[in-house]
């Protein structure tokens, strides 16, 4: 069996608000820190997993976003595979 890591990247999808992304957003400028344009939060799913195939681990990393990590009807994901073994 190999070794693999996964990172999963969920965000909203534009088209949504971010009401604590506003709201974090805001405090910085009242903490002096300007320039700020756009602020968006989201959340970063690590994982780590045995297999024999990345393709099969790329299989149940789709599955695991889709029916537990991410909401799809306001929130998109990515995903990276890397091999540990390497």
């Amino acid at each position: 069996m190999n070794q693999f890591e996964a990172k999963v990247f969920v965000r909203l999808r534009p088209s949504v608000l971010d009401p604590a992304g506003e709201a974090i957003k805001s405090a910085a400028n009242k903490l002096g820190v300007d320039g700020i344009s756009s602020l968006r939060i989201g959340k970063l799913i690590e994982i780590n997993i045995e297999g024999n195939k990345e393709k099969d681990i790329e299989q149940n990393i789709e599955l695991l976003c889709d029916r537990l990590f991410a909401n799809q009807v306001i929130e998109n994901y990515d995903y990276f595979v890397k091999r540990l073994d390497d």
